[in-house]
């Protein structure tokens, strides 16, 4: 991998040296923030604790990736001046972690089908059995049900039976006319 400092700019108020870089990694993936910080350290001759990676982004299609780094005169001013996530992908500080509240209960996992439909037919006559034992027999329920009345149904059912209903309308109404015309 070969880096190359394209500008560097000094900043007396936050103790900082700010650069922009160009790395060309030819057959190579593009490299890690730890490797370019290492790079980095040895071009402006600093360690990796005070160098600070900002951002970096990769070229689709070529083998260079642009960035912004910062250079401190001491770890804690970088600790002092640099936003927290930053330094945090930096691995300069642990990242917080937020305690949670209360696991959840687990649900228990459904019984997969596979294993139902695999599954030979079992004898109905023990079930007859168990039944006469000691439970009185539930009248079965009828599989077709009666449709349901007007003030059952849904929206979507009743603009459906309005249409129906507006088309048999013109019907009846022909129904006469023609009638009519036949009298004549």
């Amino acid at each position: 991998m070969e880096l190359q400092v394209l500008t560097k700019k000094d900043n007396p108020h936050l103790k900082r040296v700010e650069v922009t870089f160009k790395a060309i990694h030819k057959a190579e993936p593009t490299p890690t923030r730890d490797a370019l910080r290492a790079f980095l350290a040895r071009e402006l001759k600093a360690t990796n604790d005070i160098v600070v990676i900002d951002s970096q982004a990769s070229t689709f299609g070529r083998y260079e990736t642009h960035g912004y780094a910062k250079v401190y005169k001491s770890k804690e001013e970088a600790l002092s001046v640099e936003r927290k996530h930053i330094l945090v992908r930096n691995k300069l500080i642990e990242p917080e972690i937020k305690e949670k509240a209360a696991p959840k209960p687990e649900k228990p996992a459904p019984a997969p089908r596979a294993e139902k439909a695999a599954a030979p037919p079992k004898a109905e006559a023990p079930k007859a059995e168990a039944k006469a034992e000691g439970k009185p027999e539930a009248k079965p329920e009828a599989k077709h049900e009666k449709a349901p009345s007007k003030e059952e149904r849904k929206p979507a059912d009743k603009k459906e039976e309005k249409k129906e209903e507006k088309k048999a309308e013109p019907k009846a109404e022909k129904k006469p006319e023609s009638k009519k015309k036949e009298a004549k």
